[in-house]
């Protein structure tokens, strides 16, 4: 395949360094931030603004307030002033200033409510030390001063002064450690925890700024305490208050999205200048909720990012750039040809559910090697795909492959043995690899590979493989460095893997040299000297036998389009993207289609945060069938203009 550039010799990539749809380290964003933010306030409170406006939205919608209606938006961030750094943040007009109520006499677009509307609604803050402590209060005043019913309860003996005493002027009443009141007597944590059982009796909404990106680690006990009797209120969805998290949720690991304690799951996040490694990275990010990122104003870092989650915008223009609509000169082979090893005696059905995935995504001919029972139950299903071996422009082997089938496991590790590269040379780019074409290597072949690993042979990016948590573990143990500790060894199990999913990737990236796409209710992508890309991966209807036969498909299809794009190229755009980058465009475009799908077949309605909601059963067939309204629905989607 001409166009393929040789991936052993990996250039720093052109990473899409968007703020909104990036994430970096907390230390990096801090270092950024500070020259900036040094000596004023006017960041602090535009975080504010952004946060109470988010909560009318959640208080028009009937957070706590029943009977509550939309009214039309007005801003409480005044004009962009001149004095706003780089002239591009606004600065926000006193923002508790009684002239100024949220609703007031501001200008322009925004998303405001006037305070006839949300009169008495309960909102609670809980309220940790520095920044977002401070967001937090500001914004109660905020809302207090446009008509709600705040309180707040502090988990820290020393909030942030002027914050806490705008907020108290404002007449938001204080709970909880770290406040003295009038007559010298100090709010004690039972006080604060009485507040919030009383504040659950009506329900209402919850602003967690408990802790911030400075934060590592569980809650401390009374920040834990605090949130208690919150969580123990229910899921999402299903208890009687609405939660927006400041910045992140509080208690879960900035940057690398560990869950190590207690957690309030958030229904919104409304997070500051960019994504934080939590709102990519699993299992925090399912407690993320939906996540809005704020422009302030300021810088972001220069380095690469930890982690991205492309938006479905993103996503839509990945899938139609590798597999784009058919013109009058293309065929099959300019479409993509997939070849398939799937299938066994013991598990025929995969090859099936394979096959119908890479049809119905649009390779232009699936290739199909399997034993004759496989075959035939194939042609039966999918008549189109071409029962002999040939010219194939993407590889997919592996799903139902019984490692205990000898003769079916030498078949696969043939192929797949012809696709590695001599590990010697093969990641610094002295060596060739014998044949640079894309394959998914799945299911039953990933444990042949892990042998064929350790017979000097190596991946390279263009292989592509797709562990759930407890192959994921596997791989690790059977890959584990060989001069590791012995008290280090096998350290890995299902559990730690889906504890530390982003970790677990990015350690298979690196012992394997491949891409890694590891399965689960968010779904991440590890490329070598790229950052891990996370996708949302549809409703849990779709976690059922053969869903991830149906991926395997739909990636050959995806890979299969790329790859033949790539030939037919004749020479490389000077500023463009490495192959690299465009195989894990097109593999996380891959997987959002499966999920789209699977949430049309189960009737479940993606929300903006990525998660389906409602629904049905479905069965695996059923999400293959479904992908041609998910390409549509994708369609609708065009981030750039196609590439000549």
């Amino acid at each position: 395949m001409g166009r393929v550039s040789d991936l052993n010799d990996l250039p720093r990539s052109h990473d899409v360094t968007d703020p909104t749809t990036c994430a970096w380290p907390a230390r990096e964003i801090a270092s950024a931030e500070a020259p900036v933010t040094a000596g004023t306030d006017r960041y602090m409170r535009a975080a504010a603004h952004a946060v109470a406006r988010a909560a009318l939205r959640e208080l028009r919608q009937g957070a706590g307030t029943a009977g509550t209606a939309a009214v039309p938006a007005r801003s409480v961030l005044a004009p962009a002033s001149s004095t706003s750094p780089a002239g591009t943040a606004p600065t926000p007009s006193s923002p508790l200033s009684p002239t100024t109520p949220l609703g007031g006499t501001g200008g322009g677009a925004g998303a405001c409510a006037s305070p006839g509307w949300i009169s008495g609604a309960p909102v609670l803050l809980l309220v940790g030390g520095g920044h977002n402590g401070a967001d937090t209060l500001l914004a109660g005043g905020l809302l207090a001063h446009s008509g709600c019913a705040v309180s707040a309860v502090l988990a820290t003996e020393h909030p942030h002064p002027v914050a806490l005493e705008e907020a108290r002027s404002h007449g938001v009443t204080i709970h909880g450690a770290g406040y003295r009141s009038d007559d010298g007597t100090d709010q004690a944590l039972a006080e604060a925890v009485a507040a919030i059982e009383a504040f659950l009796v009506r329900g209402g909404l919850v602003l967690d700024g408990l802790t911030g990106i400075g934060a590592t680690g569980a809650l401390r006990p009374d920040a834990a305490a605090l949130i208690a009797p919150l969580i123990a209120a229910g899921e999402p969805g299903h208890r009687p208050l609405r939660v927006i998290a400041v910045d992140l949720p509080s208690g879960t690991g900035v940057d690398d999205g560990t869950v190590s304690g207690p957690v309030l799951a958030a229904d919104l996040t409304v997070t500051f200048t960019c994504l934080k490694g939590c709102q990519c990275l699993p299992p925090a990010r399912h407690l993320c909720g939906v996540v809005e990122v704020v422009p302030l104003g300021l810088p972001t870092p220069t380095s690469r990012p930890l982690a991205r989650h492309p938006a479905d915008v993103a996503l839509g223009d990945y899938l139609r750039r590798a597999l784009r609509e058919p013109g009058p000169d293309d065929h099959k082979y300019t479409r993509g040809v997939v070849g398939l090893w799937a299938g066994s005696e013991t598990y025929p059905g995969a090859a099936v559910l394979a096959a119908s995935g890479a049809v119905r995504a649009g390779a232009g001919m699936v290739r199909l090697t399997a034993p004759r029972r496989v075959e035939d139950l194939v042609l039966a299903a999918r008549p189109e795909v071409v029962p002999a071996a040939g010219r194939a422009q993407a590889l997919v082997l592996g799903p139902g492959i019984d490692p205990a089938d000898t003769t079916r496991a030498d078949e696969v590790r043939a192929i797949l043995s012809s696709t590695l590269a001599p590990s010697g040379g093969g990641r610094q780019g002295h060596t060739r690899i014998p044949t640079r074409i894309p394959t998914v290597v799945d299911a039953g072949a990933l444990s042949i590979l892990t042998e064929l690993l350790t017979e000097e042979l190596s991946c390279t990016p263009l292989h592509v493989l797709t562990p759930h948590a407890g192959e994921a573990a596997a791989l690790l143990i059977a890959l584990e460095d060989k001069g590791a500790a012995a008290r280090e060894t096998h350290r890995w199990n299902r559990n730690r893997v889906e504890a530390h999913p982003g970790l677990a990737a990015r350690e298979i990236c690196r012992l394997t040299g491949a891409t890694v796409l590891l399965k689960g209710a968010t779904t991440l992508i590890a490329a070598p000297q790229r950052p891990v890309v996370s996708v949302d991966s549809g409703p849990g209807w779709m976690a059922s036998a053969g869903s991830g036969d149906v991926l395997a498909g739909i990636l050959g299809a995806v890979l299969a389009g790329a790859a033949a794009r790539w030939e037919q190229e004749t020479a490389p755009a000077a500023s463009g993207p490495t192959s690299v980058d465009v195989l894990v465009e097109s593999v996380a475009a891959g997987v959002r289609l499966h999920a789209l799908a699977g949430a049309y077949a189960a009737a479940s309605p993606q929300g903006a945060g990525g998660t389906g909601v409602g629904g049905h059963p479905i069965a695996a067939l059923d999400i293959a069938a479904a992908l041609g309204p998910a390409r549509l629905e994708l369609n609708r989607f065009q981030a750039v203009p196609p590439h000549p």
